[in-house]
Formats: structure tokens, C-alpha cells, sequence
């Protein structure tokens, strides 16, 4: 995934070429970068910083890294006929849930413990005042 402003410094890193995908390159750059900021005390914490990331990539470029752009890969488009595994049965509008019960589920329903009309076991009474 690309992040935000990165296609615009793989172009700038692309038209350096070895200059910049070379992490010795960059080793060496970042420490020559450093040293005469080191002589000021206000910039000395930009100094330590250019002076790890030399590290950071002298550590890269020992361990064989290099630098690659990443590629936007060109999107395939889905063949339509090819997505579809079964078409749906009952297309939209479906009617709702309750109505689309089948006949045997209601036959069951009305067979069980709670057919015909319930009876509260706790007598209600109106009593108006």
C-alpha cells in the first residue's frame, strides 16, 4: 500500500537512480550531512539524529537491503459471469422474514406448547379509583 505523498519521492528517487536506491549511498551522505552540524550546540540533537539514520542504513546496506519502488500493479477486472456462484433464488424485494417462512415451519409452530389462546395464572383486576 502506498502512503501519502510516497509517488512523488519514488519519482525523485527514480531520477537519482544509484545515487539514492544505493544504501551506502545514503550511509555516507547522512554522516557528511552531520558532521558540520555537530559544531553548533542548537543543532546538535539534528546532529545525533543524521548520525543514527547513518548507522541505520550502513546496518541496511551490510545486510544486503537496497531500495525498490512499489508499483501500482494494474487491477484486474472480476469476469461478471465468474463472481456469481448461484443466483439468488428470490431476487429482490424479498418480502420479510416472518412472511417468508415456509409452510412446514408454521404447521410446527402451531402444534407446540402454544397453541390456542394462554391463560395468566395471576388474577388481574381493574380496580378503578
Amino acid at each position: 500500500m502506498e502512503r501519502c505523498g510516497q509517488k512523488y519521492m519514488t519519482a525523485v528517487v527514480k531520477l537519482f537512480g544509484p545515487l539514492t536506491r544505493n544504501y551506502y549511498i545514503r550511509a555516507v551522505l547522512h554522516l557528511l550531512l552531520s558532521v558540520p552540524a555537530g559544531f553548533l550546540l542548537a543543532t546538535i540533537l539534528g546532529t545525533a539524529c543524521l548520525a543514527i539514520a547513518s548507522g541505520i542504513y550502513l546496518l541496511a546496506a551490510v545486510r544486503g537491503e537496497q531500495w525498490t519502488p512499489i508499483e501500482p500493479k494494474p487491477r484486474e477486472r472480476p469476469q461478471v459471469g465468474g463472481t456469481i456462484k448461484q443466483p439468488p433464488s428470490n431476487p429482490p424485494p424479498r418480502p420479510p422474514a416472518e412472511a417468508r417462512k415456509k409452510p412446514s415451519e408454521e404447521a410446527e409452530a402451531a402444534e407446540g406448547p402454544s397453541a390456542g389462546p394462554q391463560t395468566n395464572p395471576i388474577p388481574v383486576t381493574d380496580e378503578v379509583v
